[in-house]
């Protein structure tokens, strides 16, 4: 993927996060993009709250990497880092 796609993919990817943002931020938390690969793994960093939550992994599958995938299917996987 060369750098503009890149560039897309992330815009797209950040849009999708600060709709869920919210409600993160609401718990004490939140998500940072890390990295984009090149086979459209997403890894991110969850912050504040989230990072040490029991429940951080259901966070990550069922609210991140769902609203991630529905508005850029590209991507193919999310991971916590």
């Amino acid at each position: 993927m060369d750098d503009s796609e890149k560039n897309n993919l992330i815009k797209k990817i950040n849009s999708a996060l600060d709709k869920i943002r919210p409600y993160l931020v609401a718990d004490g938390g939140n998500v940072n993009i890390v990295e984009l690969t090149d086979n459209y793994e997403v890894k991110v960093k969850l912050t504040g709250a989230c990072g040490s939550c029991p429940f951080s992994l259901y966070t990550l599958k069922a609210g991140v990497e769902s609203a991630i995938r529905q508005e850029v299917p590209e991507i193919k996987e999310v991971s916590s880092v």
